[in-house]
Formats: structure tokens, sequence, C-alpha cells
């Protein structure tokens, strides 16, 4: 009877530690854990957004006389989205239209075709150094006297995947957009996601870079070259060990917390059941 009690009681404790432990707190869930109250930290490299080949950019000019400033931009065209309007009698075919304004591509080069002035090199600027040189041409070429240039994305853009709420691809709007941005737009990771395992994949010509960044330490991130995302960057947020266990077949191994509540949950029923009998 007492050995049935010894066996019982560690049966109980078993579970009671087994629960317990499949309720525990993990510890890599909050970010920058090592950023105290008032603390200052550098980010050693600002990268803004920079023009590269492949590119859709636009460009709007303005000036007192709009038929000057008209010249040096592109058509709008109609499109919306949702209707279509038939040419049957005239050509045959139908198309479907929303009102956007007409961009230019930056070719494997670097260069844009700008109209009146040629051939542009916007390659590696950023959106004002770019917006700087093209105003600087205009007035050399003495067609156009005070010109507003407003230089904008159209085709920038990241993607985020793996274990956040909402993965997919994005768009940048802005010149300064930080991997911090980026995930707040994939609606953050999930609680399966291992905030000091996000990897950042990065395109230069031919070459491949592969950042690591850790969201737990600020110090880390902020001194990456991947704080500030880049147009075609791929963020990928690794799935934690649990996640990785329910990836299985029936996610229910000897490894899962699953496992292990219902083996606690098991051995509990055994022990009231036998205390019951006695």
């Amino acid at each position: 009877m007492k050995s049935s009690l010894t066996i019982l009681r560690g049966l109980a404790l078993a579970a009671a530690l087994a629960a317990l432990a499949s309720c525990a707190t993990p510890k890599n869930i909050a970010y920058f854990q090592d950023a105290n109250n008032g603390s200052t930290m550098t980010v050693d490299q600002i990268q803004p957004i920079r023009i590269k080949p492949a590119d859709q950019i636009s460009i709007i000019v303005n000036a007192l006389d709009p038929n000057v400033s008209a010249m040096f931009n592109l058509p709008y065209y109609s499109n919306r989205i949702g209707e279509t309007q038939s040419l049957t009698a005239t050509t045959g075919s139908s198309f479907s239209s929303a009102t956007n304004i007409s961009g230019y591509t930056v070719d494997p080069d670097g260069y844009i075709d700008f109209p009146v002035i040629g051939k542009v090199q916007l390659s590696g600027k950023t959106r004002q150094e770019a917006t700087e040189y093209i105003k600087e041409l205009l007035i050399a070429s003495r067609q156009i006297k005070d010109p507003v240039v407003t230089i904008e994305f159209m085709n920038l853009g990241f993607s985020v995947l793996g274990e956040v709420t909402r993965p997919g691809r994005f768009k940048i709007d802005r010149d300064y957009f930080t991997v911090l941005d980026a995930i707040g737009l994939a609606g953050d990771l999930t609680i399966n996601g291992q905030r000091e395992d996000i990897t950042v994949l990065r395109q230069d010509g031919d070459n491949q870079h592969i950042y690591k960044l850790n969201l737990l330490r600020a110090r880390q991130l902020y001194t990456s070259p991947a704080y500030y995302v880049q147009q075609g960057d791929v963020i990928y947020v690794t799935p934690n060990d649990r996640r990785r266990r329910d990836s299985t077949v029936n996610g229910n191994n000897v490894r899962s917390s699953s496992f292990w509540l219902s083996l606690a949950s098991l051995g509990t029923s055994i022990a009231l059941l036998v205390l019951r009998l006695l």
C-alpha cells in the first residue's frame, strides 16, 4: 500500500512538472533586451534607397509655362480596373482601364532616356540626388527656368517570408526604410518566430549577400548593413523548434509539447483512477 502511494505521488509530481514545463514562458520573445532606458545607440551604416537598373521611377517636371514643362513629361494613360470598353466596331478588340502616369525603367547600364535631354545616368543616386541632377540638366539646356522636379519610386519592394502574421511582398514608399518597418508591415513575428534568427537576402549584381539579424540585441541590429532595407530584399523569419515539430505528420512526437501534455494528462488520470480503487 505504501509503495503504491509512493508511485502515485511520483506520477502526480511528474505530471505537474511536465505541465509546468509546457507552460514555461520563453525568454527569447521580447525585442531589444540589451537596450537600457535612456541609452543611446548609433546606426553605423545609414543606407537610403539608391536607384538601380530595372527600377521604375516617375519624373514630373513643372514650370511657370505648362507648355514648356509638358515637353519633359511622359503622357498619362487611362486604365480603370474592372471596366472594359468595347472597340469591336473599329479594331475588333477591347481594353480595360486607372489613371496613372507613365514611368521610366532604368536600363542595365543605369540610364533612362529623358525627353529633350536624352540619356541620363541615374543608377547609384538617391531620389534627392537624382532630382537635383535633372534640375541642373534642365537649367543647363536653357529650355526651362526654375523647374520643379518630382521623382517617385514606382515598383520598389521587398518580401517577408516565414513566421510573420502576413507574409508577402510589400512596397517601399520612402527613402529610408528599416527592417523594423518591414516587419511591422508584415504584422510582426508570430509567437513561433525566432527573434534571434532573421535572415536577409540581398541581390547585388551577380552576388547574393546573406545577413543574419538578432532582434533581441539592439546593438547588433543597428550596426548591421541589413538594418536598412533595399529594393528586392527577402526577409526570412526562422520558425522555432515548436513550429518545426508541429510541422511533422501529426506533430505528436517525443520532443513535442503536446506529447508531454498528453503524457502528463494520462499519468494524472491513472493516478486518480488508482486512488479511487484503493
